[in-house]
């Protein structure tokens, strides 16, 4: 390809909003353009390097036994209404009308759409497992989309599913999918971190993660110092070592206490540790109930492991006139009679404690060695603690906070979509069984903005060679084009990709442009060589000297 004749021009500063590196390499190098937020145009050496991003992840799923197929982009609303997911994504629902006005929605992720095709089949258990997988474009309103291509509205994913007997066949076709994804990326050039994650509106009851560390990565995760758990900090658990149950349990008493409403200002009233004060903390859930969550005073609550628990969709905190209308009192809130319309959510952290103490639901009033089963009784126990950097693994290896990109996961469904949408295959004995499913996805803009974030110097991108643009920039500083003209030619015979710059630019513009672009290799033919020509490996620092007949040996 001669530069000259390429739609891109690369450009000389960036926009003051854009700050990731990623970002603004793809700006400055003349791959992507914004149309509207969250919305880009993907030029011509985008189109490359995505291409090839494709390939790779195309040859591994087929190699994998998985079969490539296509979904339409508008989904029939009742299907999503069957799953109840029109309440409960975790992001905002595009939806359209046809001319019949039959409503729609732009695909955000298509689980109800494969299961709704399988299902006009007559699927036997002589069929069973299956894997079906696409590259399509995705939809999802997001509310602050940011940093590029990491977190947009539009962009195009993998997404897989597949379909089993049962959990036991399941698991099978899971692991051989995490072993999938770990030759992609490595042929990618990204080294990842397989994190325990939620499900959250996909469903089901596990899932993983494949996070590639960065501080431009959104993704929050808890990593022990052995490296055999990491989890993201929405599920990460600890150890919650036991404090003083060996303690004789004391009778509850009141006292007055003139304290301010933090938990330090109970610790330096009561002069007791922080660990034996409860903490309480109220919310209003998207059912209107009110949840008390209850955890020892050294933790904190992780709304996220709360609301799965209660298997709710949201919570906000309750406002102080709503706590006053319970009859309790803010700061001085107690599970201890707690008004009745309260649903008390206890942390296991409780069970490490002995005679605790926190307020009694009124005003500058405490309780002293309150203990649990015999004071209170909570409606749901369960681990509702936020883990932290420092926390102890349940295996006994200390947690480090880490940030990273999702670059992309792995589901177990279940039965959550099957039975829902009575998804069914016929077993050996002719009755109907629900199918056990699986979803497997991964961001294919996301992962080029990754790769970037990871492969890049202070003059621009470098790119790994499997999904470069180019394999070869050749920069001509020459006044004719004769011996230039001659390498283009021949490195094009050879099945070399190869961006020839002949454009009538300075020296320097050509050099920068080629460090900006990140290909893997440039060749230079400049008079002040005479016959030879500059060869430089973009990774590499220093550049030598070649004939043109080692040009082979050395591409």
């Amino acid at each position: 390809m001669r530069q000259s004749k390429l739609f891109v021009k690369t450009a000389r500063s960036i926009p003051k909003d854009i700050r990731l590196v990623s970002h603004q390499l793809l700006y400055q190098a003349g791959f992507i353009r914004e149309s509207v937020a969250g919305r880009y145009y993907f030029l011509p050496l985008a189109m490359k390097v995505r291409d090839k991003l494709i390939k790779v992840v195309e040859e591994e799923m087929d190699q994998s036994g998985a079969l490539k197929i296509i979904t339409p982009v508008l989904h029939p609303i009742k299907l999503w209404q069957e799953t109840n997911r029109t309440n409960s994504v975790g992001f905002e629902l595009m939806k359209v009308k046809d001319r019949s006005e039959n409503e729609f929605v732009l695909g955000g992720t298509a689980e109800e759409m494969i299961v709704d095709l399988i299902k006009k089949f007559n699927v036997s258990y002589k069929s069973l497992p299956f894997n079906v997988y696409q590259f399509s474009q995705k939809f999802r309103d997001e509310l602050r989309p940011r940093g590029g291509l990491l977190r947009v509205r539009e962009f195009l994913m993998k997404d897989a599913y597949s379909f089993h007997a049962n959990e036991v066949d399941f698991k099978i076709e899971y692991e051989k999918m995490r072993q999938t994804y770990h030759r992609i990326f490595a042929r990618l050039g990204l080294e990842t971190v397989v994190v325990e994650s939620d499900n959250g509106y996909i469903g089901g009851e596990y899932c993983h993660e494949f996070v590639v560390v960065s501080e431009a990565g959104e993704s929050k995760f808890l990593i022990s110092e052995d490296k055999k758990y990491a989890a993201h900090v929405d599920i990460a658990k600890f150890k919650k070592e036991p404090k003083n149950i060996g303690d004789k349990i004391e009778k509850m008493v009141p006292v007055d206490a003139a304290r301010g409403n933090s938990m330090q200002d109970g610790v330096k009233f009561h002069k007791l540790p922080l660990w034996q004060q409860i903490k309480d903390v109220m919310y209003v859930d998207d059912q209107n109930r009110f949840i008390l969550a209850i955890i020892r005073g050294d933790f904190n609550v992780n709304e996220e492991k709360l609301k799965k628990l209660i298997k709710a969709s949201s919570l906000r905190h309750a406002t102080n006139e709503e706590i006053i209308n319970l009859k309790s009192e803010p700061g001085f809130i107690s599970p201890v009679k707690i008004s009745s319309h309260v649903i008390i959510v206890a942390d296991d952290s409780l069970r490490t404690i002995r005679n605790a103490y926190g307020g009694a639901n009124k005003k500058n009033q405490d309780l002293l060695n309150i203990n649990i089963d015999r004071d209170y009784q909570p409606n749901l126990e369960g681990d509702i603690a936020l883990a932290q950097e420092g926390f102890i693994s349940e295996q006994g290896s200390i947690l480090h906070e880490n940030k990273g990109i999702e670059v992309g996961n792995i589901f177990q469904l279940g039965h959550h979509y099957s039975s829902k949408m009575k998804a069914n295959y016929i077993d050996s004995q002719g009755h109907e069984q629900l199918f056990y499913m699986g979803c497997y996805g991964i961001g294919i803009d996301r992962t080029m903005a990754t790769i970037i974030e990871k492969h890049h110097d202070a003059k621009g991108m470098i790119w790994p060679k499997i999904v470069a643009p180019f394999q070869i920039h050749l920069l001509n500083l020459s006044q004719e084009f004769t011996m230039a003209d001659k390498i283009y030619g021949y490195l094009q015979k050879q099945g070399y990709e190869v961006l020839y710059d002949d454009r009538k630019e300075s020296a320097g513009i050509k050099f920068n442009d080629a460090d900006l672009l990140g290909l893997p290799i440039r060749l230079v033919v400049s008079p002040k060589l005479g016959d030879q020509i500059e060869y430089k490996a973009r990774h590499e620092k220093e550049s030598k000297l070649i004939n043109i007949e080692e040009i082979s040996k050395y591409v």
